[in-house]
């Protein structure tokens, strides 16, 4: 469980009651924030926040916990990346209209010029971290063949770039050595399993570290000293572990388990200190360690916290955490690490909302229809009681192979604040609960993976406090595909569907991924199917498209017009085909949104007009709206 519910939330624990409700812009105006970092003498961060309604870059203020903005963007969201090492300017990240082409930017916090450092068309590039010297800028580019990753080096005195690993067989570059001599590479096989390779620039020869065993393997981290390598391995395991390998003798052992998977660990500049963290049942846990004598570190202890992201300062005094909840957006704190000193720099909730009329998510499970334990997160209203029924909502997230966890949702929160349980299954197939159940689903999509979610429904039904004529089914991208799914393949099991972006045609989004996707297109086609093959009959078969006559229950369905991952004619075609079943059907395109949605205003839209569609079309006539 997670959230900051108190000591006065407790005392009404389990005793129903109608909460005050918000409006969509109640919980619009609280406040998304993101850290990159900490300037020079540690006395500001570099944050990104959408205050204005999209994301534009700030500076936080650590002494008083004031906020500058930086850029002043009406159409882009712009994201920040970080400080420009010992000076006065800083990167940030954007592309056009969510079209993915990502470049990075270039600005001064004392005047109006920005620079294009990736100015190359139908690119997309990303950050890949500092040379050791802090004189140069690594970045993860496909200008030179759109399908894959080179990595490109851009010396920050000209921003010159030069090409320091050529990727011409499909790998993903994941990391460079301090020295640069090593690059870690790993290419993808099938959904559940993966290579890891070492690449040494200096002898030109690519050494493989994985082995044959279904396995994934992801590199972490260098040392310094070019002799010792971390990386996460399921081998031999459910769950992934920490290894740590010698490259000079070959030999890795086991660093680090724990009984969920272990998915992440960071060094600081220096290597005082070492960060992991475990996704523990749909949250975060984060344990700090001094790296040379792998004793624990105390770590502050935020209640009912959720621990999103760790930056370390570049002095090792600081630590720079993104603490999340599920009742409150993330907020940022400073941590002194000598002094055990915790400073919260931001307050993110709406002023106006009282935290107390928000719902703390918690961990349940249920038994699906073949006996199989399912994880959710569930959000149960404060005003349901066996005396006032509530509707309700299956939640099923994106991927394939994603996972629904404990954190803030403004669109989760609106609907249960107005009276909607939302139970966000994390179906067969989804990541975090081991190898076994994440690979249950290849190749079987819309069939264990959806009837986890009718069992979702059938839980939900059993709770004396839901009313079981009126749950229905959300989703995005894979979740939107489940909703469409739902519909036309358990046409009598859920009363509405809402569909984001969902694929409605499996054929044509496998054959039309990005170009970009080149290195992990065998392993999707692994996991799904492969269109050109006799896959396409199931994949067929399994299309909601090719059985929309099925679908006869209220469906909204909302798209953004530049989706590169689930084409706008996908969201066309489904409306059009549920259309003339004569069944109610509501569309909203955005023509500045790509695949999800980031600008508050039309994230307001969203929210307003899915209440009203479910309060038209799933809530019982005879329930009165409360508040």
């Amino acid at each position: 469980m997670a959230g900051l519910l108190g000591c006065c939330a407790k005392k009404d624990e389990g005793q129903p009651r109608t909460p005050k409700q918000y409006a969509i812009e109640d919980l619009a105006s609280n406040l998304s924030i993101s850290a990159a970092g900490f300037n020079s003498d540690e006395s500001k961060v570099l944050v990104s926040n959408n205050a204005s309604g999209i994301f534009n870059v700030y500076e936080l203020n650590i002494a008083d916990t004031t906020s500058k903005p930086l850029t002043a963007s009406k159409k882009e969201s712009f994201f920040a990346v970080d400080y420009l090492p010992k000076s006065e300017q800083y990167i940030y990240s954007a592309d056009q209209g969510g079209d993915e082409n990502t470049h990075l930017y270039l600005k001064s916090k004392t005047d109006s010029t920005v620079k294009d450092l990736t100015p190359w068309p139908k690119s997309a590039n990303s950050f890949a971290g500092w040379s050791d010297d802090k004189k140069a800028m690594y970045v993860s580019s496909n200008q030179r063949d759109q399908k894959y990753f080179d990595i490109w080096k851009l010396e920050t005195a000209s921003w010159k770039p030069t090409l320091l690993f050529e990727n011409k067989e499909g790998y993903s570059p994941s990391g460079i050595s301090k020295s640069e001599r090593y690059i870690a590479l790993t290419k993808e096989i099938t959904a559940d399993k993966n290579d890891l390779y070492l690449y040494d620039r200096n002898t030109k020869a690519t050494k493989r570290l994985s082995n044959d065993n279904e396995a994934t393997w992801y590199p972490l981290a260098f040392e310094k000293n070019d002799s010792i390598m971390y990386y996460a391995t399921s081998d031999g395991s459910e769950f992934s572990y920490i290894t740590k390998y010698n490259i000079n003798s070959g030999k890795a052992e086991k660093y680090f388990e724990d009984k969920w998977d272990v998915v992440n660990m960071s060094l600081s500049e220096n290597e005082k200190y070492h960060t992991i963290f475990i996704n523990d049942d749909g949250k975060n846990k984060v344990l700090l360690f001094d790296h040379a004598t792998g004793k624990a570190v105390s770590f502050p202890d935020i209640k009912d916290a959720d621990v999103l992201n760790v930056i370390i300062s570049p002095s090792e005094n600081n630590l720079l955490l993104t603490v999340g909840s599920s009742t409150s957006p993330a907020n940022l704190y400073t941590y002194n690490i000598e002094k055990k000193e915790l400073k919260q720099l931001t307050s993110t909730l709406n002023k106006a909302i009282d935290e107390n009329d928000l719902v703390k998510a918690e961990v349940v499970r249920f038994k699906s229809f073949d006996g199989k334990e399912i994880p959710a997160i569930y959000y149960k209203p404060l005003q349901a009681s066996k005396d006032t029924k509530v509707p309700a909502l299956v939640w099923v997230h994106g991927g394939p192979g994603g996972q629904s966890r404990v954190g803030f949702s403004n669109s989760i929160q609106y609907l249960v604040n107005h009276g909607y349980a939302v139970l966000a299954v994390n179906n067969r197939g989804s990541s975090g609960y081991g190898k076994t159940f994440y690979k249950m689903d290849n190749k079987d999509h819309s069939n264990g993976d959806l009837k986890d979610c009718v069992w979702g429904k059938k839980w939900l039904a059993s709770q004396d406090y839901i009313d079981s004529s009126a749950i229905g089914i959300y989703g995005g991208s894979y979740g939107g595909c489940m909703v469409l799914a739902a519909l036309a393949f358990q046409p009598e099991e859920f009363k509405v569907g809402v569909d984001l972006f969902g694929v409605a045609n499996w054929l044509r989004t496998l054959r039309s991924i990005p170009p970009y996707w080149e290195a992990a297109r065998k392993a999707l086609y692994d996991e799904l199917g492969d269109p050109s093959t006799a896959d396409s009959v199931r994949l067929k078969s399994i299309s909601p498209l090719f059985n929309y006559e099925k679908i006869k229950k209220p469906l909204i369905v909302f798209q953004g017009a530049n989706d590169v991952r689930v084409l706008k004619v996908e969201s066309d075609e489904i409306v059009a085909g549920v259309k003339k079943n004569g069944v109610p059907v509501e569309y909203v395109v955005y023509p500045d949104e790509g695949h999800g949605f980031v600008k508050k205003e039309n994230q307001i839209t969203t929210s307003k007009k899915t209440l009203d569609f479910l309060d038209k079309y799933l809530k019982p006539k005879t329930t009165e709206k409360a508040g």
